[in-house]
């Protein structure tokens, strides 16, 4: 009967959104508040009882009771794709620094202010907890990376026998993750209540909802907005979420908002071995493969669409090209077959839902994306070109000519500034210094732990879904400081690329 009722609230949930003006991905969307979380809880209750004591579970909150317009400004994500947030941060003059008001004035918005990020590179996709029901344990990772900004407890390098203190507290936290916005804002809100430190905390879903629904029209019905995000943000529901309480605030009808849940392309983009690997891997690791297949349910790449998809078969590994072209071993090896694979199964899955409103806007919702935004508007134009064997066009009416990516990185950046203008915690700096990073950072696993590791030094995916909120596991991972060594070799071309201002500050 649980199960029952449970079934038919999500199904209710889906209904109702539906009903609204348009539909939502009926199998990744809920509009249910997130449960209360024992492993959070205890959290919480352990930063309280340490009180800057040192540990990892610290956070000097006496330092929160004097002024902290001086402090850095934190922000994190589930690996490195967040950079691409703090690089719009840093190079943002949208606003008049004298005034506040909006208008660029040639000054960077951020103009004396200082930042520090972290990558929780250990633990990352975060996307992928949900998708096995670990969605507490995720929620712990949330609030663990928000400890670290707030703290001052870091490692000087992974071989260290002790860690530093020396990092500094954070006077805003920016969630430059989708997912973990969706999964870790309230609980992150709640724990700063419960410590008595008041700061703002940001999340990019958020400011991504509300630049959607200020572009929409206020007479008319508006196209359908698209949501490219992991498999963990689509089955939160925090974009339908979010959206339809923007628009209802803003006195406008709620847009088709339609959803597709990406179980690879995060990690693909990032090089996880779990989604993509060199021609050296071995034929065991080669069997911890995660990302779409045939046989895949929760990703599955249907063999009636391969001529849709039009995978380029230097992109597929596990068999030749032959094979794939006959369906008979198919598993993506690059980004650019990942990218196709989710945009013809958002489209193709929007297609058959029976919608007919044309796709005006998608929402990169997973801040690794902007990195392929090329790619992905590319594959979007590409379906709206495409002619069956038939000679139709099954696509032309459902995506806009001038289809809009929507970067809620750029919008985060922007309700950022004017937080901390209404907030007055703008930094007091007078010298007129250019915004810069005191810190980087990312998680990696601790060489001293027994948790099981891959060959290329990450956690084994068994590892690291086995794991269960709150238990008493140890460091099995350390944060040590980023540099152009310590980063993934797959993102080295990638960072200094698209974050140039980030890579030239990296050591």
């Amino acid at each position: 009967m649980k199960l029952f009722l449970e079934r038919y609230r999500l199904l209710f949930s889906c209904v109702v959104l539906y009903c609204l003006d348009g539909p939502v991905h009926a199998q990744e969307s809920s509009n249910a508040p997130l449960p209360a979380n024992h492993a959070v809880q205890k959290l919480i209750a352990e930063v309280k009882g340490n009180r800057g004591q040192g540990t990892y579970y610290s956070i000097p909150i006496e330092r929160y009771s004097t002024p902290t317009t001086d402090l850095p400004i934190g922000v994190f994500d589930s690996g490195i794709g967040g950079l691409t947030v703090l690089e719009t941060i840093l190079s943002l003059d949208d606003h008049n620094n004298r005034t506040g008001q909006p208008g660029k004035d040639g000054v960077p918005d951020f103009q004396n202010e200082r930042f520090i990020y972290f990558g929780d590179q250990a633990n990352m996709p975060y996307g992928n907890y949900a998708a096995v029901g670990k969605e507490d344990l995720l929620r712990e990772f949330i609030l663990r990376d928000a400890i670290f900004l707030l703290g001052n407890r870091y490692w000087e390098n992974k071989q260290s026998a002790a860690p530093k203190q020396t990092k500094l507290p954070v006077k805003a936290i920016v969630i430059a993750c989708n997912t973990a916005t969706a999964y870790g804002l309230e609980d992150i809100r709640a724990a700063l209540q419960d410590w008595k430190i008041s700061i703002p905390v940001i999340g990019v879903v958020e400011a991504g909802a509300n630049a959607v629904v200020q572009e929409l029209p206020s007479n008319r019905p508006s196209g359908a907005v698209a949501v490219m995000a992991t498999l963990g943000t689509c089955s939160s529901g925090a974009y339908p979420r979010a959206i339809a309480k923007s628009a209802g605030q803003a006195g406008k009808r709620q847009p088709v908002v339609w959803q597709q849940g990406s179980l690879g392309l995060a990690g693909a983009i990032e090089g996880n071995r779990s989604f993509v690997r060199n021609e050296a891997t071995s034929k065991d690791q080669a069997n911890d493969y995660q990302g779409p297949s045939l046989t895949n349910t929760k990703a599955p790449i249907q063999a009636g669409l391969m001529r849709l998809y039009a995978f380029d078969a230097n992109g597929i590994s596990g068999g030749s090209a032959e094979d794939a072209a006959n369906s008979k071993d198919v598993r993506l090896n690059s980004v650019e077959n990942y990218v196709k694979y989710d945009v013809v199964s958002m489209v193709e899955n929007y297609r058959q839902s029976g919608a007919t409103a044309p796709i005006e806007r998608v929402i990169l919702g997973c801040t690794h994306f902007p990195f392929e935004s090329e790619r992905i508007a590319e594959n979007l134009q590409r379906l709206r070109q495409y002619r069956a064997e038939d000679g139709s066009s099954p696509f032309e009416s459902l995506i806009s000519h001038d289809v809009q990516l929507v970067d809620p990185g750029v919008l985060t950046a922007k309700q950022l500034f004017r937080t901390l203008t209404l907030s007055k915690l703008r930094s007091s700096n007078a010298n007129d210094v250019p915004p810069r990073v005191d810190g980087m950072f990312l998680s990696v696993p601790n060489p001293r732990h027994d948790a099981e590791k891959s060959a290329e030094n990450g956690f084994t995916s068994q590892y690291k879904y086995g794991r269960t909120a709150g238990e008493a596991r140890g460091e099995d991972f350390l944060v040590v400081p980023l540099t152009k060594e310590t980063m993934p070799e797959s993102l080295v071309r990638l960072v200094s690329m698209h974050c140039k201002s980030i890579w030239k500050e990296l050591p």
